[in-house]
């Protein structure tokens, strides 16, 4: 178990949390120390000064390094560094485990606008952060961390299976307890609970921990070990499906020829086909494919004739799975077409969203959106997500939507096929579990 040292401009703020309860019994019982370094002790200014303007100008003052770097200095074993920041490692079950086998860490926890930025140059410091947010000071974090790391500690909790159970510790949220009495304002224990099977009752509580993060933390689940059982429970579960609420729009007219000229493009068959998987396999709405032109719209009605089931196609009775997926396909002839029959469809008008491969030069661009949002859009409502052909969505369309999805790979090469892209765009948006 490492011994703590904590960099604190106000090592009072600890006096309380590190001697109440379960961690003030381990501090008496040594299974865990501390150690207190206040910078201002190392400060050669005689008010004691730790601070100053930041240079280049701005609100806010700046910690100064040579206090803190004289701190840090005076530490004979400081073990690894941990700097409280909120764009950091984020502390984990796994980081806690980690920590938890060092002999020593120092917690060093900022003020003000934060550190001057040359001691990162001067010291090992690891960023950890307990959240998306900014606090006054990284006293309220370093105790996250201290609490994290020092349970683990033989001997801390008592009975050591406690910290086996619990959430995260096995990737997966923790099950509901229950204690008595057996019925509170009518809400009985489980039933299970109070059978005495213990094979029933592990049962129960791994998929109620199944549920548990389901629901709330549905993105644990991609790292999570489980096996075909846990995979078999959590299909079977009810959940919230924002994908019935987003559709694909594959526009083929109006979209941009070359740099300035916009007009029709041809239909593909590999996208008619692939999009349509990719909408059935994420349970999303109808999949329109828009094109004025007459030759096209036959022969997209020649594909869907020839592979569904409720035409009677050769190519559905063949291939059932991939009928199913054509059966979501709805052609349009126009944008406004495609909206109006999502608008009967869902009985509300759809948001339009737009994708593009680049990012638009016109002014009047529509808003940059992230997937979460358009995740956010798909639980309040439906969604069109409109995807162009040749070289992307007309200006004409941008116009119209509600905002924009930035390019997929906008750092870097960024010429992916429409199809592609869908698929990415519907896992950045839907994912597995959502």
């Amino acid at each position: 178990m490492p011994r703590f040292h904590l960099v604190s401009l106000f090592p009072e703020f600890f006096a309380s949390p590190l001697s109440t309860a379960l961690m003030g019994r381990a501090r008496e019982n040594g299974l865990v120390t501390f150690s207190f370094h206040d910078p201002r002790d190392f400060s050669r200014d005689k008010h004691r000064h730790v601070d100053d303007r930041p240079y280049g100008g701005g609100p806010g003052m700046v910690m100064q390094a040579e206090p803190l770097a004289r701190a840090l200095r005076s530490i004979a074993r400081p073990g690894r560094m941990l700097l409280m920041a909120p764009g950091g490692r984020p502390l984990t079950q796994t980081l806690a485990r980690e920590l938890a086998g060092e002999e020593a860490l120092t917690l060093i926890c900022g003020r003000y606008e934060g550190l001057d930025a040359r001691l990162n140059r001067l010291f090992p410091l690891e960023p950890v952060s307990v959240g998306e947010a900014v606090l006054n000071g990284g006293e309220t974090a370093a105790l996250a961390v201290i609490e994290a790391v020092a349970r683990l500690a033989p001997g801390f909790m008592g009975k050591e299976a406690s910290g086996e159970e619990e959430s995260f510790s096995r990737g997966l949220l923790e099950y509901p307890h229950y204690t008595r009495p057996e019925e509170l304002e009518g809400l009985p224990v489980p039933e299970v609970l109070l059978s005495g099977d213990h094979a029933r009752i592990a049962r129960w509580r791994r998929q109620a921990s199944l549920a548990a993060t389901l629901a709330a933390r549905p993105d644990l689940l991609d790292q999570a070990p489980l096996d075909r059982e846990d995979a078999l429970a959590l299909a079977a579960m009810p959940r919230q499906r924002p994908g019935r609420s987003l559709s694909f729009c594959l526009l083929h007219y109006p979209v941009l020829l070359g740099e300035k000229n916009s007009g029709a493009s041809s239909l593909t068959n590999l996208d008619i086909h692939d999009i349509a998987r990719i909408s059935r396999s994420y349970g999303m709405g109808p999949f329109y494919a828009v094109t004025p032109l007459k030759d096209q719209l036959r022969v997209l009605e020649k594909i869907l004739r020839h592979w569904t089931q409720s035409a009677q196609g050769p190519g559905g009775h063949g291939n059932p799975d991939r009928a199913q997926a054509l059966e979501l396909v709805r052609p349009a002839v126009s944008l406004d077409e495609a909206v109006e029959d999502l608008t009967a469809y869902c009985g509300a008008r759809p948001r339009l969203v737009a994708s593009s491969a680049v990012w638009p030069a016109q002014k009047n661009a529509p808003a940059p959106l992230t997937p979460c949002r358009v995740r956010d859009w798909c639980r309040e409502g439906p969604v069109l997500l409109c995807l162009g052909t040749a070289h992307g969505l007309a200006p004409e369309v941008l116009a119209r939507c509600d905002g924009m999805l930035r390019p997929l790979r906008f750092l870097s090469y960024n010429h992916l096929s429409v199809r592609s892209a869908a698929a990415i765009l519907a896992d950045r948006i839907l994912g597995d579990y959502y």
